[in-house]
């Protein structure tokens, strides 16, 4: 309707009146780009989920497509999705027919098979179940097989193009938590934890939570303000369930070092609130509704608290004040509703050179690295399912499609680098569960095909 030119004067969900507990700005009226912003960030996200998973499953069925190809195998068809086919193509008669169906949600490779129904006899000789037990094995165990595959060339992608992040610099330790008790100080730098090196803070909280379920005693090697480096110690029982862990740092009892930025407006985006309030670049916030605020963080934290409030403005500009009306645009980040004015701030000298950091590695380097972290989260993932299955970490760490789409959306939001490493560690969680000892999955197939190797032919159907 909107679209089309129609005024819409209310969206109900539910009928009556509104309840008196919602916040306000549920209630009022709201800017007309909020719920356009709304709709594009969901939008977005399923973008995201589906190329995702497009991107994984087409990599784990291409393993057993080639595979099977490669051994002489028939193959039927090769679709990505399931239900309804959107688009397909055979190039002939005797040529697989390549299928995207509408349901997104995986993927199948079908071969010949006397299991599925008839074959002909000319044909028997390239039906997946008259091969031979190594070749039935080989086609199976190359779609989590490529999964790894695809794992270490995203990660070699990775590092090969860097990473730009935040110099893990330790700002605050709250004293009895885990941080203060294993010696972290404030002013330390976290330079490696477990031998494993930590530039930014990503990988920083990337390791603490990798180590804490891998090791028992987490070694954090750090460098202090006076340039000594010494090792901390820090037991993994403090990390605790990361599923349950909201924010790790705040759970561990430490905070980074954050800047302090005089709160001066540099850069205005034109027809945003700021602009159009009359506020200007160099003029320096004095007071907000009566209450001084001592840096540009704390401002940033105001406005996001006040979407749709009015804030009382006082700023100084070139040595006298002025009074400025300024209401936050409401805008939906994740599943809040925060305050936007479309402001920066004055860029500070230095604070880029102290805080920012790039890391990268040379092509050469970078393909064991990423051997070794897509090992080290294999190995991560099947300790995370045992803990799960024992009873010692929370269901909740096995994620379903809709965190999965969060994260595919946040990830992509950020940028191709960091939907890449995305990408690289489910793949290796597909690669994973797709191998463990379970029916259906290529996991049970390899057990059946084992049970078969040891008592010298297969299973009967009954069994």
């Amino acid at each position: 309707a909107r679209r089309l030119g129609v005024k819409v004067l209310r969206f109900s969900i539910g009928f009556g009146r509104p309840p008196t507990c919602a916040p306000a700005i549920l209630r009022n009226n709201r800017p007309s780009g909020w719920s356009h912003r709304l709709m594009d960030d969901i939008l977005f996200k399923i973008l995201a989920f589906v190329v995702a998973v497009g991107i994984l499953v087409a990599v784990h069925e291409f393993g057993h497509f080639w595979v099977a190809r490669r051994l002489g195998v028939k193959v039927l068809r090769f679709s990505i999705g399931f239900g309804r086919p959107l688009w397909r193509r055979q190039s002939a008669p005797d040529e697989p027919e390549f299928v995207i169906a509408a349901i997104p949600l995986g993927g199948y490779v079908k071969m010949l098979d006397e299991h599925e129904g008839p074959v002909p006899p000319a044909e028997l000789h390239r039906a997946f179940n008259r091969q031979s037990l190594w070749v039935r094995s080989a086609v199976v165990v190359a779609g989590p097989l490529f999964n790894f595959l695809f794992a270490i060339v995203a990660f070699w992608l990775v590092l090969t193009l860097g990473e730009t992040g935040i110099r893990p610099l330790i700002g605050e330790v709250e004293e009895g938590k885990a941080a203060a008790v294993a010696g972290l100080l404030v002013g330390d730098e976290i330079i490696s934890v477990n031998e494993r090196p930590t530039p930014t803070w990503s990988l920083a909280l990337q390791e603490l939570a990798t180590a804490s379920v891998g090791e028992s005693e987490l070694r954090i090697a750090v460098r202090e303000s006076g340039g000594m480096e010494k090792v901390r110690l820090m037991s993994s029982s403090d990390v605790g369930d990361l599923a349950e862990t909201r924010d790790l740092l705040a759970h561990l009892g430490m905070a980074p070092e954050r800047p302090d930025i005089p709160p001066v407006f540099g850069q205005i985006l034109a027809g945003e609130p700021a602009e159009l309030a009359g506020l200007r670049e160099g003029d320096r916030i004095l007071s907000a509704d009566g209450q001084t605020l001592g840096d540009w963080g704390q401002w940033v934290k105001y406005v996001q608290a006040r979407p749709g409030i009015a804030i009382d403005l006082l700023v100084d500009r070139n040595g006298q004040s002025r009074q400025i009306l300024l209401t936050p645009a409401p805008y939906a980040r994740n599943d809040e509703v925060i305050g936007r004015i479309g402001a920066s701030n004055q860029p500070v000298p230095g604070l880029v050179e102290r805080y920012q950091v790039k890391y990268r590695m040379g092509w050469g380097e970078a393909l064991p690295a990423a051997v070794a972290k897509t090992w080290e989260y294999s190995i991560l993932t099947l300790k995370v399912i045992w803990r799960v299955l024992t009873g010692e970490a929370s269901i909740h760490n096995l994620s379903g499609p809709i965190t999965i789409a969060d994260a595919a959306g946040k990830t992509a939001s950020i940028g191709f680098v960091y939907f890449v490493k995305f990408l690289a560690v489910v793949s290796i969680s597909l690669g994973v569960l797709n191998l463990l000892p379970v029916p259906v999955l290529d996991g049970g197939h390899l057990l059946y095909f084992a049970i078969e190797a040891v008592k010298g032919s297969p299973l009967s159907e009954a069994a």
